[in-house]
């Protein structure tokens, strides 16, 4: 039974009517500027998350199960503030992950570049990191790598034009041994021995290149199931590879939650670039060219060196060598040239000797450098 009895409400003096308005304001926030100033801010609002696009052709796009490991990988580490973009949904991988990407399959870097494809999709996507595997097709097709690079120039530029800030993983690309194309393999030796020069050449302190080495370690024929296409254990590396320089830029991208340092700790990354000095019958000389590309000082580096056709490193100078049984040598600095400031360079040369014919010498060479104490 609905009670009908009146309510009586307490006299309120004129005095009392400020308060009464204020509180009755206060829920539908139209409180004075003055008591709108005092209030504290939202402590709570999140951090916009840290856009990272996946740039590439089929090995990037389709199914392109690498990405959903990198992204659980970094998941699993903290980086939880992150969101991949892309004009492209997932393709096809059945693992949870956000599939969004810029993997368009049979795409030519240099046709992009051409055609000013990429400008509209840094638009609608508007990336602060680029995770680019870009150039697998233009190798097949026997595009120079003069122009492979220069597609590279162009595409960088246009992502700096979208975001001054933005920060580009450029890889050496994994190898390629098609059924049909023989001399692709090389190719991509020859491609992948420029890159790092390229990128070197390419970075600045607030726009970053790093170089991600896909290529060493990779094998065609346990990593892919077409001679190009990465498998499931060809997933595995691709992913292991990207996360460490992926993880470093975020722990120095301001706003990621999953940072566990000081944001403001300079990510230290070094370059090196192969260069064939003079080729005689059962060997060649070379020198490798050492780069600070970080914004800070390093005391000392360590150059991985893979040389193309089954040739092997003997002898080094101004570098300490230590050759493995696979061929691959790693050269630390010799004391003396270790310290390097921002954007200073270094070199150290060496002798090796082949069974390859008349092909010029080749290599692939990655970087790590150490902090300044």
């Amino acid at each position: 039974m609905r009670d009908t009895r009146r309510l009586r409400l307490p006299r309120l003096s004129i005095r009392s009517l400020p308060g009464l308005l204020a509180a009755l304001l206060l829920p539908l926030g139209l409180l004075t500027p003055a008591a709108a100033a005092a209030s504290p801010p939202d402590a709570t609002a999140a951090a916009d998350p840290v856009r990272i696009m996946p740039l590439g052709d089929s090995i990037t796009g389709s199914p392109g199960c690498w990405r959903a490991l990198l992204w659980n990988r970094l998941q699993d580490a903290g980086h939880t503030g992150i969101d991949f973009v892309g004009t492209l949904p997932p393709q096809g991988c059945g693992i949870a992950h956000d599939g969004d990407n810029e993997g368009h399959g049979g795409e030519l870097v240099t046709n992009v570049a051409s055609q000013g494809l990429l400008p509209a999709r840094l638009a609608a996507t508007r990336p602060d990191i680029v995770v680019m595997h870009f150039g697998t097709n233009d190798v097949w097709s026997n595009v120079a790598p003069d122009r492979i690079l220069a597609a590279y120039d162009t595409l960088l530029a246009q992502m700096r034009e979208s975001n001054p800030d933005i920060r580009v993983l450029v890889a050496q690309l994994i190898p390629m041994n098609p059924a049909t194309c023989a001399a692709c393999a090389q190719r991509v030796v020859a491609l992948n021995a420029r890159i790092p020069a390229w990128a070197a050449g390419a970075h600045t302190s607030r726009s970053p290149v790093v170089v991600v080495d896909q290529w060493t370690g990779f094998d065609t024929a346990t990593d892919t199931y077409d001679g190009v296409h990465p498998d499931a254990s060809g997933d595995e590396k691709i992913a292991a590879r990207w996360f460490p320089a992926l993880a470093a830029q975020l722990e120095s991208t301001p706003g990621d939650p999953g940072n566990p340092g000081d944001p403001g700790d300079p990510t230290l990354t070094c370059t090196a670039s192969f260069r064939s000095v003079s080729v005689w019958q059962g060997g060649y000389q070379a020198e490798v060219t050492v780069r600070n590309t970080s914004a800070a000082p390093v005391r000392g580096w360590t150059v991985t060196l893979r040389p193309a056709d089954g040739a092997r490193v003997t002898q080094v100078w101004n570098g300490a060598l230590k050759p493995a049984a696979d061929g691959t040598a790693t050269v630390a600095d010799a004391g003396w040239n270790g310290a390097l400031a921002p954007g200073a360079s270094t070199a150290f040369g060496l002798i090796a000797t082949t069974t390859a014919g008349p092909a010029a010498p080749a290599a692939t060479v990655d970087c790590a450098a150490t902090p300044a104490s």
